[in-house]
């Protein structure tokens, strides 16, 4: 069922500001308070929330039972920033538990499922909105939200704008602040943006893409300065001209030859490239998210988080080390729990030179790959030099390995559907810190919705929002 406008308001009226128990909903909390401010960048505009990015006027539970009605007590800086230039918070999003999904399907029991609104037809079987920031995306593809939050780890962000049609940006590492973010996997962890264009994406990014000294690993101005200026003494102006694309051969899947003579057309050169590592990425990427998630989460199931049951609940005779089992064993979900393990395996002794030190060594490998390709100096490497030596400006390559696959079971749900398998393509950039957009590039043979992603320097969002502007252009005469 497709949620609507007039079904989000009819819900709001009708229950707390707390997810339907009946209706699918890409929500997990509604704001059913009157829009505030009509002044500032963002004034009037209706912007989503994925359930791990703290906001003190709802409970941000990162969809995860462990978490039921944790109400956190201060607002993120990225949301307060929305707040600040007059954006009205919609709601929260239902979101793959603690991020960790490609489907949004890892929820709570208490729950309703989230489909993808994308639908090319009423008869077409229900379908992942992608994850794990699924219920962002679908909020913007129903229209229920101008724009959304999200978080992407290995691909939250852009592989839900792939499936659902819209835009969605994995910024540069710490380009926007993380501070009340709650952590999966630390250095991987970026806020992301979604919108239906590319103009209401980067509204939104030029608005909560700020220094903060609330977040060490946030950019100073410094550094964002230096960027802005590489960006423009590489390529002046608006256009695409001069513009070098990259097209990894290692990548199977096709860009559609359209857009590439448009580019082309445009004044752009495409070339093939080589990124060796590319195929190893992803190996690696799960075992360091793994790992980083076994630390992060291991500060819940005490009494610090959690819901006030949680924290009330005292068993007759049950130590505190008992009690801390139980309330992980019954608080974390399946896919959650596995990580975890996985990830505290990897960080072992008998394993941490042999796995965790490797998918290191791999992480190192595809950086200085993709360093080597770039003719852009990365800004805190050779500030205020152009570089001549590398041999592309941008990446590109379809964001997913198929469109969105069925939701349930049976051989047609399963087909192409390893959740693994599909942040293939999107994991590379999130090991780099790159920034990377997924762009809507037309239709699958099925009917729903294909992207293609575009990869560049670090700190070049600037760059990236040109080049997807020409996709953008392109995708509108299909």
């Amino acid at each position: 069922m497709r949620v609507t406008n007039s079904r989000l308001q009819s819900l709001a009226a009708s229950f707390k500001p707390r997810t339907s128990d009946v209706h699918p909903t890409p929500y997990s909390w509604i704001n059913t308070s009157v829009p505030g401010s009509s002044t500032g960048k963002l004034a009037g505009r209706s912007i989503a929330i994925k359930d791990n990015i703290s906001n003190e006027q709802a409970p941000t539970s990162c969809s995860s039972s462990i978490l039921q009605d944790y109400n956190p007590p201060y607002t993120a800086t990225c949301v307060q920033s929305l707040i600040s230039e007059g954006a009205y918070i919609a709601g929260q999003t239902k979101m793959d538990e603690f991020g960790m999904g490609s489907q949004t399907t890892h929820l709570p029991p208490f729950y309703t499922p989230i489909h993808n609104p994308a639908s090319p037809s009423p008869d077409e079987s229900l379908r992942s909105a992608g994850g794990s920031s699924g219920g962002s995306a679908a909020a913007v593809a129903e229209g229920s939200s101008w724009a959304a939050l999200g978080t992407d780890t290995g691909g939250s962000v852009r592989l839900p704008a792939s499936y659902c049609g819209v835009v969605g940006l994995k910024p540069s590492y710490g380009m926007i602040s993380r501070r009340g973010v709650i952590a999966y996997a630390d250095s991987l962890d970026c806020v992301g943006v979604l919108g239906r264009n590319i103009d209401t994406v980067e509204q939104v990014f030029n608005v909560i893409s700020q220094p903060d000294e609330g977040d060490m690993t946030c950019a100073s101005s410094a550094t964002r300065s230096i960027a802005s200026q590489i960006s423009q003494q590489h390529i002046p102006g608006n256009g695409i001209e001069g513009f070098r694309i990259g097209i990894p051969r290692a990548i199977t899947q096709n860009v559609p030859p359209s857009l590439l003579d448009y580019l082309k057309g445009r004044g752009a050169k495409v070339d093939e490239v080589s990124l060796p590592s590319i195929n190893r990425a992803l190996p690696a990427y799960y075992v360091l998210a793994s790992a980083e998630a076994s630390s992060n989460l291991g500060r819940f199931g005490g009494g610090w988080f959690g819901s006030p049951l949680e924290r009330e609940d005292a068993r007759e005779g049950e130590s505190g080390e008992e009690r801390r089992k139980r309330i992980r064993t019954e608080g974390f979900g399946r896919e959650v729990k596995k990580r975890i393990l996985a990830g505290t395996w990897a960080l072992s002794a008998d394993e941490f030179n042999n796995t965790y030190l490797k998918a290191l060594h791999l992480r190192q490998l595809l950086r200085r790959e993709y360093q080597t390709l770039f003719r852009i100096p990365h800004p805190l490497s050779s500030p205020g030099r152009i570089s001549n030596d590398g041999v592309v400006d941008m990446i590109l390559h379809p964001t997913a390995i198929r469109t969105a696959p069925i939701l349930g079971k049976g051989k047609e749900a399963a087909k192409g559907s390893n959740e693994y398998q599909q942040d293939l393509l999107t994991v590379p950039a999130s090991l780099a810190g790159l920034p990377c957009m997924s762009v809507p590039s037309g239709k699958g043979s099925d009917g729903w919705p294909l992207g293609v992603s575009l990869t560049s320097q670090w700190g070049m969002e600037g760059l990236v929002f040109r080049l997807g502007r020409a996709v953008e252009e392109w995708a509108r005469g299909l």
